[in-house]
């Protein structure tokens, strides 16, 4: 009953582990078909190549300082990694510009996370217009000073004829409407809408820089159901909570246009929502003319912080790989020329059984490669050399679970056991071995990834991957077949060529520091290997009870003559002592 159970059980893993890949290849081939999906693995810069931007900062004159492009390069770094974008690039030159690397051909949307400073603002707004405004000329020496000092960032007297002119004469189209968000932040400021509206605003009153958080999604009721449009969540730090709650307190209590606040990103107004409420717990929502795209990215954006400084784009080239096609071929020819070794060895050492330890190769091979062209769609994750080296190591780890497995099922045959039960008493104590080796490598893959920057974390990606796969391969495939081919005649009775014969393994050990007398004739060295194995199995009871006796090898049993014994020869042989000359 416990032989059939188990063999019951290896065959529904079998069964279950056919339907892992069945849906892992379904997966990727809808990907491929229908979502934008390849049926390869994306490369990277260094073997692919791809696009190079030259970010270029907007000073005005001002010194850059290294503070701030080194955050820059990390929030950059940040951004891209947040798009999906795998094996990217980021550094400096000139000590000012910033060189953005990125694989393949970059879409809109990556190029506007990379670009935008996301300055973020929170201004009150004064005046606001959707009407066109018909211009004027400009007029020169307009009086720029408030004739009433304001008392807040409500106060109309921020509005001065200067202020009144260029509200009425700029074009939303300009480069000043463009450059409105390097204006100081405790002056009102002129501003565009996305829609073409004007508005006048008062100074800042919350810095993006108190933002801890921002999510996207669609927006839900307060009994769960969903409106169907897409909102940004933002969550302000103890500072923006507090100073965020004291402006929806002023504006609750104002009418018209002075009710709403701007929200404003580059000196462009993204929103500007009516305040109808006070919002103590530090959590709006921007609302507006979102999609999952649009909002994503913004709150990406406001997430990672705002840049230091303002960047335009000075170029934008494509590159060449790095390494190219041939490095690639190579390191796949040396991971070929790996997998080729590892089936020799196994060959020459287990014969028949060492077609179990390809097969389980062929098996996390194609699990890998489903898994990794999954990542490269669904994640963005692309393949670098380092990630292949990643793959090449795998198959020495890979290689060694099914080397401890099979020493331990050969172990349990030397002990006397069958092949049934050697296979599941070898696998209860492999499989301790094989997780405790797998859990390190795994903890090394991961604090690796943590720590790494660029293409090391390829390579710790996919160390940490074929370390998970090569634990399902071993119990979802090895382990079930070994369970099966138990049963097969060819390897129960231990044919010479199957690698489990007990006799090639050397004599069966019976207990009681006792070996089975062997079926064939056995050489002399065989039964002295034999013996000295059984005298380092015995237990401390075992050694107890032979005394200070050696265990031998009985020889052929000869015709029993008659014999004298002295003393001495009777202590050593444990028996009764006897008179010189006397016959027994």
């Amino acid at each position: 009953m416990a032989k059939s159970t188990a063999v019951k059980r290896a065959r529904r893993t079998l069964v279950w582990l056919l339907v892992i890949f069945i849906a892992l290849a379904g997966v990727n081939t809808a990907g491929a078909i229908w979502g934008g999906g390849t049926f390869t693995p994306k490369l990277a810069l260094d073997l692919e190549g791809g696009t190079e931007i030259i970010l270029a900062p907007k000073t005005g004159g001002a010194a850059v300082s290294d503070e701030q492009v080194s955050q820059a390069v990390a929030i950059i770094r940040q951004r891209v990694d947040a798009s999906g974008v795998s094996e990217a690039q980021i550094s400096t030159q000139g000590g000012q510009n910033i060189v953005v690397s990125i694989p393949g051909t970059p879409d809109d949307a990556t190029l506007a996370r990379i670009e935008a400073s996301a300055k973020l603002d929170f201004r009150a707004v004064l005046v606001a217009t959707t009407a066109d405004v018909p211009t004027t000329t400009p007029t020169p020496g307009l009086d720029a000073t408030p004739t009433v000092a304001p008392t807040n960032a409500s106060d109309l007297n921020y509005i001065t004829p200067a202020l009144t002119d260029q509200f009425l004469n700029i074009d939303c189209t300009s480069t000043a409407a463009t450059d409105a968000g390097q204006a100081p932040a405790d002056q009102p400021l002129v501003a565009c809408g996305e829609d073409g509206a004007k508005y006048i605003l008062g100074p800042v009153e919350v810095a993006g820089d108190t933002i801890s958080n921002a999510t996207s999604g669609v927006a839900q009721t307060s009994s769960g159901a969903s409106t169907g449009q897409y909102v940004v969540n933002i969550f302000f730090n103890d500072q923006g909570t507090t100073e965020f709650a004291s402006v929806t307190t002023r504006l609750s209590g104002l009418t018209g246009a002075q009710n709403q606040f701007a929200i404003v990103l580059d000196g462009k107004v993204i929103s500007a929502p009516r305040t109808l409420a006070v919002i103590t717990n530090g959590q709006p929502q921007i609302s507006g003319n979102f999609d999952a795209a649009s909002s994503k990215t913004l709150a990406d954006q406001l997430k990672f912080g705002a840049l230091p400084i303002s960047f335009t784009v000075q170029s934008q080239n494509t590159i060449s790989a790095t390494l190219g096609s041939t490095q690639l071929i190579s390191g796949l020819i040396a991971g070929l020329i790996g997998l080729i070794l590892v089936v020799l060895y196994s060959i020459a050492q287990y014969r028949v059984l060492g077609a179990v330890t390809i097969a389980s190769l062929v098996v996390a091979a194609a699990a890998t490669y489903l898994v990794v062209d999954l990542l490269s769609w669904r994640a963005g994750y692309r393949l670098s050399l380092a990630g292949v080296a990643g793959l090449i190591v795998a198959i020495g780890i890979t290689a060694d679970s099914f080397i401890v497995y099979f020493e331990r099922i050969r172990d349990e045959l030397r002990d006397g056991r069958g092949l049934e039960s050697s296979v599941q008493a070898g696998w209860k104590r492999a499989i301790r071995t094989i997780f405790a080796s797998d859990i390190i490598n795994l903890m090394a893959a991961v604090v690796l990834y943590i720590v790494a920057v660029g293409s090391v974390k390829g390579f710790a990606l996919t160390l940490g991957l074929t370390t998970i796969i090569d634990i399902v391969v071993v119990m979802m495939f090895t382990h079930p077949v070994m369970t099966l081919l138990a049963e097969l005649p060819y390897f129960r009775d231990g044919h010479k060529t199957s690698g489990l014969d007990p006799r090639q393994l050397g004599a069966v050990y019976r207990g009681r520091a006792q070996f089975k007398t062997p079926t064939a004739a056995v050489p002399r060295s065989k039964q002295e290997s034999a013996s000295r194995e059984a005298a380092r199995r015995q237990t401390i009871a075992e050694r107890k009870a032979a005394g200070s006796t050696t265990l031998v090898i009985d020889p052929p049993v000869e015709a029993e003559t008659p014999s004298t014994s002295t003393d001495a020869s009777n202590k050593a042989t444990g028996t009764s002592s006897q008179s010189k000359g006397k016959k027994r």
